[in-house]
């Protein structure tokens, strides 16, 4: 007989569920009734920035999304991370990022909404759990204002709208604070435990950059947490055990596979992910020493300087990062200050005192890595900035001014602080905005006025009796005007511009690979000045002029130009939206991925060749093999098959031998292979391109209706076995 509910149970689930709908709409019962409309607002907000015209994006990063592609034709590519679906070689980073995009490829297919549609909603995510966690140690206020700053970061905005895997990371970390917050908060092992373990799954989405948090969120719960020393301590070891297993078990599998069974590690100089961890992904990055431009493989030192300019205390203040993310840093450091110096007489396990440590120490380790970092460094690094800014801003703001408005000794030193910190803030947005005057030029000068108004406002509100709480609101208002207007104008100008796959940034171009590429480089006072030491290009190219076969890019192309959907300038980022890979009329510029003529840039095929190859392949594996990933993820975007990148992403990992070559014609893997163009550092590997040219049979490019057998770079299509 079927059951039925009991007639009270069946009265009281509809009230119930109505219950919770209200305060996932409007709050808890004791919330101010604007809290959670105003929440909703700024996700709206945030939202709408990181989803406008989404489309532009196109592809995005090339080399990310045939990644992405390759993972939706194969779950071992989707394991591994691997480039094709051939599995011959992994993307530099470990796969986390990358399978929110393949599982959707999967259902609604491969596209820029698989893409960058999860992109969006991590990042409305951050900013949501960032409410959150500054909700429960500062209150509604300085919650709000929190997420608003977050949503209004511009580099967040940028790299939001891009498929890099820092979007994942700031989800992931900004998560393991709230966790970290309630540990200290409860005293209990379950949340520091889940702390533990989302910065892991952070380790598996970008590696070391994951644990720059670790030393504050350790550091606070030892001094903050409920628990007595010695448990405090044991938790702690609990912690770093979990954190180690979940960081390390995709290493451990994957090195635990025979090499001969799995793609080789893009990025490592053995193969294997443990070097990727200590070398390009990790030592390498602060050093300089190992993989990647400015290290020991990409070139010679100075490879920082590439992107995000001089290694220094004041990288992140410079004509390249300053725009994307110092707005507020002047601010959060003055009210990180105060607030301590206003806090610090309370308990041990004050929540508030601790929830400071927390994105104090979160800010100083980031600015000190990514200030001095000698390796390789762009300027999207630094929305890991955006949630400690963001917390500290709000913090910082409702405490000092509900300090200044109490009775007490020091109650009229806290406005004059408040006060201090907004000047500073309007004349540093100010210097920013002044270094590109000709765009929107009256900005500038309506931030400098609000902050004079802001200060005015709030010092008359305080001092001035006659004055009061109108004097008071009026600041407030003109302080948001003074602190946001900056950073706000450059996240729509984010918006409203394809994203810049490969060093995406918002704003004008000040600088190496923002909007408007090398072409606002060469308009700028001094000529590259603002952006390489000496007025020159990495490798030393003047007058900016890109190198040929500079890393990172094809042929030295800046902003990823000749990578499918990206061959206009840096503004253009994705061109065309790549809506199905099977109607060619959707292809950027109609073409097969927007590829240039033979030998192109980065020795990329034509598209003519391309139809010859695949008319061609045959059983093989794959379609062709090309010097570096930038050349591949074109032709993968574009035919959907695979194609091997002979050298990894800049085309200089030892990842092919010739025995290895020898192996896969012997097993009629691949037929052809494209020699020469920007074949990495040194056009590639000197044994394989000289076994190819001993071997192989020269492909005239009359077979396959071209022109000419090399363009400006050389490339030659052989034949092999």
């Amino acid at each position: 007989m079927a059951q039925t509910i009991p007639a009270p149970a069946a009265r009281t689930a509809a009230p119930q569920r109505r219950g919770r709908i209200r305060r996932i709409l409007l709050g808890a019962p004791g919330d101010p009734r604007w809290s959670r409309p105003a929440l909703w607002a700024v996700l709206a907000v945030a939202a709408a920035l990181y989803a406008w015209d989404l489309t532009s994006g196109g592809y995005a990063n090339s080399y990310y999304s045939a990644a992405v592609k390759s993972g939706t034709q194969s779950w071992k590519a989707f394991f591994f991370g691997s480039l094709d679906a051939g599995n011959y070689i992994t993307v530099d980073k470990p796969p986390m990022a990358l399978w929110a995009q393949e599982l959707l490829a999967r259902v609604i297919g491969f596209g820029t909404p698989a893409l960058l549609l999860p992109q969006v909603a991590e990042g409305v995510a951050a900013v949501a759990i960032l409410h959150a966690t500054v909700r429960r140690a500062f209150g509604h206020p300085a919650a709000l204002i929190a997420a608003a700053v977050l949503a209004l970061t511009p580099i967040t905005v940028a790299i939001d709208r891009d498929n890099n895997p820092d979007t994942l990371l700031v989800l992931l970390l900004v998560a393991a604070a709230w966790a970290c917050q309630r540990a200290v908060e409860t005293g209990r092992l379950r949340p520091l435990l889940l702390s533990a373990f989302l910065v892991g799954c952070g380790f598996n989405t970008k590696m070391l950059q994951a644990f720059l948090v670790v030393p504050a969120f350790a550091l606070v719960y030892l001094i903050a947490a409920r628990p007595p020393i010695v448990r405090r301590l044991l938790h702690l070891v609990a912690a770093g055990a979990a954190l180690a297993v979940s960081s390390a078990w995709w290493m451990l599998i994957v090195d635990a596979v025979p090499a001969s069974s799995r793609p080789y590690i893009g990025g490592s100089t053995d193969g294997t992910v443990w070097d990727l961890v200590i070398g390009y992904n990790g030592l390498g990055r602060v050093f300089g020493e190992n993989n990647g431009p400015g290290g020991g493989r990409g070139g010679p030192g100075g490879g920082g300087a590439s992107f995000g300019g001089q290694a220094g205390a004041g990288r992140l203040f410079n004509d390249i990062v300053g725009g994307q993310i110092s707005w507020l840093i002047p601010f959060a450091v003055i009210a990180l200050a105060a607030c301590l110096l206003l806090l610090w007489k309370r308990p041990r396990t004050d929540l508030a005192r601790a929830a400071l440590l927390l994105w104090g120490g979160w800010l100083a380790v980031h600015y000190v890595i990514f200030s001095f970092a000698e390796g390789t460094f762009h300027p999207y690094y630094t929305t890991a900035l955006g949630p400690a800014i963001a917390a500290l801003t709000g913090a910082g703001a409702v405490l000092l001014h509900a300090a200044g408005r109490r009775d007490g000794r020091l109650s009229r030193v806290w406005p004059l602080v408040l006060a201090a910190a907004i000047a500073v803030t309007g004349a540093w947005a100010f210097t920013l905005l002044n270094r590109t005057p000709s765009w929107h030029p009256w900005l500038r000068w309506t931030i400098a006025a609000a902050a004079v108004l802001a200060v005015a406002g709030l010092l008359l509100g305080r001092f001035v009796r006659r004055a009061g709480t109108r004097a008071a609101v009026a600041g407030t208002v003109f302080a948001v005007v003074a602190a946001l207007a900056g950073p706000g104008a450059y996240a729509v100008s984010a918006a409203s511009t394809a994203s810049n796959g490969t060093n995406p940034q918002a704003g004008p171009s000040t600088g190496f690979g923002g909007p408007g590429g090398m072409r606002a480089m060469r308009g700028m006072p001094g000529g590259t000045k603002g952006a390489f030491p000496g007025g020159q290009m990495p490798g030393g190219a003047p007058g900016g002029q890109m190198p040929e076969g500079f890393p990172g890019f094809p042929g030295g192309a800046p902003g990823g130009q000749g990578s499918a959907g990206q061959g206009q300038d840096a503004r253009s980022g994705g061109g065309q939206t790549p809506w199905t890979l099977g109607d060619r009329s959707q292809r950027p510029g109609g073409a097969r991925g927007g590829f240039g003529g033979p030998g192109g840039p980065g020795g990329e095929a034509d598209t003519k060749m391309i139809s010859y190859l695949e008319r061609n392949q045959g059983n093989a594996t794959w379609l062709l093999a090309v010097s570096s990933a930038q050349s591949a993820s074109s032709i993968i975007l574009s035919t959907g098959r695979p194609v091997i990148a002979i050298g990894g992403f800049t085309g200089s990992d030892p990842a092919m031998t010739v025995a290895k070559l020898q192996q896969y014609v012997k097993d009629g893997k691949l037929r052809y292979i494209l020699l020469g163009g920007g074949m990495g550092p040194g056009g590639g590997n000197a044994s394989v391109t000289a076994w190819v040219q001993k071997n192989g049979t020269l492909v005239k490019p009359a077979e396959y209706g071209g022109t000419s057998s090399s363009g400006s770079t050389g490339a030659q299509l052989y034949k092999l076995g």
